[in-house]
């Protein structure tokens, strides 16, 4: 016997599922839930409760109303059957509860999910309506069902003003603070441009979004004086323009805290570059990275993985340092408590690497932060791990050499300037 509580999580569901499809599309839907009544068995077993489960339905919908010709679509209804029983006699059972409309659905779960129908509905027909649109949108609408939710009401106005600038105004390439709206600037339309975007080209204007977000900027340090321009060595500059550096490192160190970038010693053809947590992304768009043995070094927890498992995924040979179970357990007086740990599957991290991750979530979700690491022991490890990659460099290049031909000690650009031995 489906109560009436069950039913509506069940309801409840389907509409969280579903409300981006119902408010895109005009056709009718219907939800149909199965109550399964008892059996004269059943019922015979436990009366009082069977009458209070029949009577529970029947305040939602009497037996007569669902025979009624002119049917409320916006309210439920619910199919009765008769069932005639050798030892209780004839019984209105009910049988399957129908919802024959998205607002019927809604108006049966009630509750924030009811509400987050409503203004979604509303939203659709708002920008339906603003752009004369009948089903160009509905993709668009589908895909960012849940920021669109998300936005405030003002915020909400302001994306309408942008998109409908934007399709009335071919004035060339601008900057976000160069559009004539209230409120929108850079950090604006770097949150909303996906969105607008995907309206645009849903009102068959893609060519609209002319429109240059500031170009991300990396800091970096150049570790070898050697390799310094016109003796600059610490730079903060675009992507594009720190890509140009007549530069090609042997080893790149990627931190995903800038104090570790600035704690570095001179190091022989070696480059730091700060990640910047989550727009590690950047670091790809440095042409000399790629031709570089990259050893990257983040906080121990589930975000500094998952920071590592994303670059791999644009550095394939990335390696890393000190983040193993062993630095975990070693470190362990100074753990702290991840306040919002990611909970995500990171497919490009190694076995070593996952074992660490599993070890610290199993701990309950703790962090090693990247600057608790002595610094002795950090710079120890690091250059460990530089000589084992120089090594190994070294190894490669004696296999692919010419017989007689001369090869270059790796090891010996790959340990810090005065740190040896």
């Amino acid at each position: 016997m489906l109560t009436v509580a069950e039913a509506r999580a069940k309801a409840r569901t389907r509409l969280r599922s579903s409300m981006s499809t119902w408010a895109t599309r005009p056709d009718p839907v219907v939800v149909e839930i199965a109550l399964h009544p008892p059996t004269e068995k059943q019922v015979l077993e436990d009366q009082a409760a069977a009458m209070e489960w029949a009577g529970t339905w029947r305040t939602i919908a009497a037996p007569d109303a669902s025979d009624s010709k002119s049917e409320n679509l916006n309210g439920p209804s619910i199919d009765w059957t008769e069932r005639s029983w050798a030892r209780i006699g004839r019984q209105q059972i009910p049988l399957r509860l129908r919802l024959g409309s998205p607002e019927a659905v809604a108006n049966f779960v009630d509750g924030d999910d009811a509400r987050q129908w409503r203004l979604l509905r509303d939203r659709t027909a708002m920008i339906r309506s603003r752009f004369e649109d009948q089903h160009g949108s509905a993709s668009a609408i589908k895909a960012h069902a849940k920021r669109i939710l998300g936005l405030e009401h003002t915020e909400f106005a302001t994306l309408l003003d942008v998109v409908e600038w934007l399709r009335n105004h071919p004035v060339g390439t601008l900057r976000p603070r160069q559009l004539p709206i209230r409120g929108v600037d850079s950090k604006w339309f770097e949150t909303h441009r996906s969105l607008v975007t995907a309206l645009l080209e849903a009102s068959g204007r893609p060519d609209a979004v002319d429109v240059l977000d500031a170009e991300p900027r990396i800091r970096m340090r150049i570790l070898d004086p050697e390799l310094t321009p016109s003796g600059l060595s610490d730079i903060s500059a675009p992507v594009t323009q720190l890509s140009d550096l007549a530069i090609a490192p042997r080893l790149v160190f990627v931190f995903e805290n800038l104090e570790s970038v600035l704690a570095m010693p001179d190091w022989a053809d070696a480059v730091a570059v700060h990640g910047s947590g989550y727009a590690v992304d950047n670091v790809a768009g440095l042409t000399w990275v790629h031709g570089a043995h990259v050893l990257y070094w983040g906080d121990l927890d589930s975000h500094g993985f998952a920071i590592l498992s994303r670059l791999r995924k644009h550095l394939p040979h990335v390696d890393s340092t000190l983040m193993n179970e062993g630095t975990l357990t070693d470190h362990k007086d100074l753990w702290v408590q991840e306040p919002k740990p990611h909970t995500g599957v990171f497919t490009e991290l190694t076995g070593t690497e996952a074992r660490a991750l599993n070890r610290l979530r199993a701990e309950g979700d703790v962090r090693l932060e990247q600057e608790r690491i002595p610094w002795a022991t950090a710079l120890a490890a690091l250059k460990a791990k530089a000589a084992s990659a120089g090594e190994s460099a070294d190894a490669s290049n004696k296999s692919s050499a010419s017989p007689g031909e001369p090869t270059t000690s790796a090891g010996e650009s790959a340990a810090p300037r005065g740190a040896e031995g």
